[in-house]
């Protein structure tokens, strides 16, 4: 009797065991899947606000400010040239 209850209790243990080994691989695959979503948004979001900064290098340049405004405005053009490029 005192081998068949500890014999459950083993048994027991062992399926808790793969039973959270298994919930901790799922859980860890669908927060990996989460994350990369959240850096796609993330990175649609930067595209925008770096080409608004352009526009922005872009009309400061027109309106006269010419000391640092254009190489800020090459520099940042340059990156989004290179970035589109790195992306194909």
């Amino acid at each position: 009797m005192r081998v068949d209850i500890l014999e459950a209790a083993g048994i027991i243990s062992a399926v808790m065991i793969i039973g959270g080994v298994l919930f901790s691989a799922f859980s860890f695959y669908d927060d990996s899947k989460r994350q990369k979503e959240e850096i796609k948004k993330l990175n649609k979001e930067n595209t925008v606000i770096c080409y608004a900064l352009l526009a922005c290098l872009d009309g400061l340049e027109q309106l006269g400010a010419n000391h640092s405004v254009p190489i800020a405005r090459d520099k940042l053009s340059k990156h989004l040239n290179q970035a589109a490029h790195d992306d194909e």
